[in-house]
């Protein structure tokens, strides 16, 4: 499969060639994520991208390969963000996708030809060089998928748009990559991913030296299996009964409200202990409006349920708005109150505004900036004999840590509040529903994700899928049976230990690497 330059195709002998390739081949793994979850095809999705890099001639071109496939990730994932952002989505595609570009110089260092061969190589034997070879090839195995997991972790933080579009989020309903995540979250679902992505690579690259290729292979797939029957699974502990009341698209704030009222009072009777509407389903603070509260609390009263509202507005009429998290008992706001930490950029404010905030002319950038929360919050609902939420706001639920830190300061189940109403008809609502899976499975608590116009739906301890999904063409109030879990899950318990020992086999090869060029100087100078 190694051809000489003369020899390649006419798109690989051309730079502009292999820029659009690199693009393509990048954009190629979205199709594994929601609308078309095709999932299987995340396990061979890398392998045009991984060939393409490591062909580059030259490091150079290997790394502008990587940033360019990876600038063709970001857009295709992101690509409902186009209507909002306009232009900027290919400034932001750009400059996320220069995090890729050390991972080329990762992967053509080794999956690519042998090195030039000068004195030293010539001295070595040819069952030396075969040794030497295999040895990379066998570290390509641990150390592509360890150089991804770190563009992943860095593109994770809120300020760069957070972790939406993990590889390992493509798997939400595999049942075996859901008992992964119980074990390593999210990242250790990636890291497999990778590792047979370049498994398969190295065996289309070099059949000859397909040893590496093949256990790197069966390593993985035993893995999964092992993980299938071993890994512990979370105790069921009984079931509460939740409903969420989505209005779907009703027009102004005003008309939500009342489709809103309407939709819970028909929960009357029906044995629900816990309601819970949407993102933004007032524009009002009940805390500052008594007409408002006292409704929400003739509701509660009817229906024998808290709700669980969202109020986007100023506290005590302050200047900042906050996007809070609020619960209404039969006498009124409990003074349990979450404000979300974590915020949309340019969705819900603009970063450097001073610099950016140009952005708001040319697409549906923020006109004001919202106000973080401090801290998250574990609420008990008196209504269900004192169970205990966490909830979350918006892409909130695309960040792991947050739902564990909830799991650990003892919520037994997970409540996200989100919107999605602005990217109807795009891939957004059903990607931002299939993340409630990931994050159940990883801290054994089932998952409400309530919406205001779609993609609603719940998931159980196990990640496992629980009644009726409310898609974007409905207005309904939905009731679901909720299984209840018991004990902690390996990745509550461990953190991002998957993270940890990627690091830690990305410095020891640095290491390493430093150590065999030091060593081989005096060699060389020497000779």
């Amino acid at each position: 499969m190694d051809r000489s330059p003369g020899r390649r195709a006419w798109w690989l002998r051309s730079p502009w060639g292999r820029a659009v390739a690199a693009a393509l081949a990048g954009a190629l793994p979205a199709l594994a994520f929601p609308a078309p979850s095709w999932w299987w095809l995340a396990y061979g999705a890398l392998v045009p991208w991984l060939l393409l890099v490591r062909s580059a001639p030259t490091y150079g071109r290997a790394a502008l390969d990587g940033w360019l496939g990876g600038a063709g990730f970001i857009l295709a994932v992101h690509h409902w963000l186009l209507p909002s952002l306009h232009v900027f989505i290919l400034v932001l595609a750009l400059l996320l996708g220069a995090l890729w570009a050390p991972w080329g110089l990762l992967v053509r260092a080794l999956l690519g030809g042998a090195p030039e061969s000068g004195g030293a190589a010539r001295s070595v034997s040819g069952e030396g060089r075969w040794r030497a070879t295999g040895g990379r090839r066998a570290a390509a195995l641990v150390l592509v998928p360890s150089g991804w997991l770190m563009v992943e972790l860095v593109r994770s933080w809120e300020y760069l748009g957070g972790p939406w579009g993990l590889l390992g989020a493509s798997q939400w309903q595999v049942p075996p990559a859901l008992r992964l995540a119980s074990i390593g979250g999210v990242w250790l679902v990636s890291l497999l991913i990778v590792a047979v992505n370049t498994a398969l690579a190295e065996l289309v690259a070099r059949p000859a030296a397909r040893l590496p290729a093949v256990v790197g292979l069966l390593v993985c797939a035993l893995a999964g299996t092992a993980a299938w029957y071993w890994a512990p699974v979370p105790r069921p502990a009984g079931t509460v009964r939740i409903a969420i009341v989505q209005p779907g698209l009703t027009g102004t704030p005003t008309e939500r409200l009342a489709r809103s009222e309407a939709l819970t009072r028909s929960l009357a009777g029906r044995g629900v202990r816990l309601v819970v509407w949407g993102e933004s389903s007032l524009y009002r603070d009940p805390v500052d409006r008594p007409d408002i509260a006292a409704r929400l609390a003739a509701l509660s009263r009817r229906t024998g349920a808290e709700l669980l509202v969202n109020a986007d507005a100023p506290r005590n009429g302050g200047p900042g708005i906050y996007k809070s998290a609020v619960l209404i008992g039969p006498d009124g706001p409990t003074g349990d109150r979450y404000a979300k930490m974590r915020l949309v950029p340019f969705g819900e404010y603009i970063p450097l505004r001073s610099v950016l905030g140009w952005a708001t002319k040319v697409g549906k950038a923020a006109t004001t900036d919202r106000i973080r929360g401090t801290h998250q919050v574990v609420m008990p609902v008196a209504s269900a004999h004192g169970l205990r939420i966490g909830p979350l706001v918006c892409f909130e639920t695309a960040f792991p840590d947050m739902s564990r830190h909830l799991a650990r300061d003892g919520a037994r189940v997970l409540v996200a509040q989100s919107s999605t109403s602005t990217f109807q008809g795009s891939w957004a609502p059903r990607q931002h529903a299939s993340l409630g899976a990931l994050r159940a499975a990883e801290t054994w608590r089932p998952m409400v994700h309530a919406t205001l116009t779609g993609v609603s739906a719940v998931y159980g301890p196990r990640g496992e899928r629980i009644g009726e999904q409310l898609g974007t063409d409905r207005s309904a109030a939905e009731v679901y049976d909720l299984p209840l879990a018991e004990g902690t899950s390996p990745y509550v318990r461990y953190g991002d230990w998957a993270v940890y020992t990627a690091v830690g086999a990305l410095v020891l090869a640095g290491a390493y690497a430093g150590v065999r060029a030091v060593s081989g100087r005096p060699a060389r100078a020497r000779r």
